[in-house]
């Protein structure tokens, strides 16, 4: 049983990856490695034709540049190589995002993840860097969106930290799933995950907003985030760069929203914002 090895390029990384990731899932595909520039992805050779790839339609998206190679390999240990690749990360030197299979280390945060076919472990930018924000904050009895969650390490983080309830809300369905289980394995009780966009949000408020999504889906939903946002109410927005942060400015000032401050790492962008 022999796999085939599709090494992509993407740039830019987000949201093309996650986008990508989807499309290749619903294929045939069934493992994936994200990397520094792309993914990886594998799929059993005898589930594999050559115009497969005619059914990624993000291959065909102007919006992104996405080259690949591909090569055979024999059949791995896939927990082997997923265990080999994924590291515990910490934060803050307080916050540790590790696996099942990590052992705990001693910071005073311990948020155990297993990702799947999501994202947000915490070692892209975006993750790491919303973390820091949850860990300067006070969160202690707030009620917290997280919006777009992949695998709710920030909603998990939040709970932690004293929130509560909190909504964790991602439109993709491996997300939502996996989102249950993470919560459930790092026993928060005050984590409703849910599937859906933000049309979900009608006559809700909440004291604060994480969304870590990307530039367009945050620029389109702007109004909405913060009509969802109680008085002196805090959003932290990331999944841009930091060419595009004057932009998502721009737009918060339209809504109502004051800039704080921001992080950047490796050029990603995560910025708070207070509701006037």
């Amino acid at each position: 049983m022999n796999y085939i090895e599709f090494n992509f390029k993407v740039t830019p990384l987000q949201p093309a990856s996650d986008i990508l990731l989807a499309e290749l899932g619903e294929l045939g595909f069934d493992s994936f490695v994200e990397t520094e520039d792309g993914l990886q992805a594998y799929i059993l050779e005898e589930y594999y034709k050559e115009d497969l790839l005619k059914y990624v339609f993000v291959l065909n998206n102007p919006e992104f540049e996405i080259t690949y190679n591909t090569k055979t390999i024999e059949q791995v240990n896939w927990n082997a190589e997923w265990e080999k690749n994924f590291t515990p990360i910490v934060v803050s030197d307080n916050c540790r995002v590790r696996a099942p299979f990590h052992d705990k280390g001693n910071e005073e945060y311990d948020i155990i993840i297993e990702p799947k076919m999501s994202f947000g472990t915490g070692h892209h930018a975006t993750t790491h860097m919303m973390i820091q924000h949850i860990l300067k904050d006070d969160f202690i009895g707030k009620k917290v969106l997280d919006m777009g969650c992949g695998t709710a390490v920030l909603a998990i983080l939040a709970e932690m930290r004293g929130a509560g309830p909190l909504d964790a809300i991602d439109i993709d369905e491996w997300c939502y799933l996996n989102s249950i289980e993470n919560a459930e394995r790092n026993n928060c009780t005050k984590i409703t995950v849910e599937q859906g966009d933000a049309s979900l949000l009608s006559n809700r408020k909440y004291d604060i907003i994480i969304a870590n999504i990307n530039r367009n889906i945050l620029l389109n939903d702007m109004k909405t985030y913060a009509n969802c946002l109680s008085k002196d109410g805090i959003i932290y927005l990331s999944g841009f760069y930091d060419e595009d942060l004057d932009l998502i400015k721009s737009e918060c000032t339209n809504q109502g929203l004051t800039y704080v401050n921001h992080y950047i790492k490796d050029q990603w962008v995560a910025a708070k914002f207070i509701k006037d």
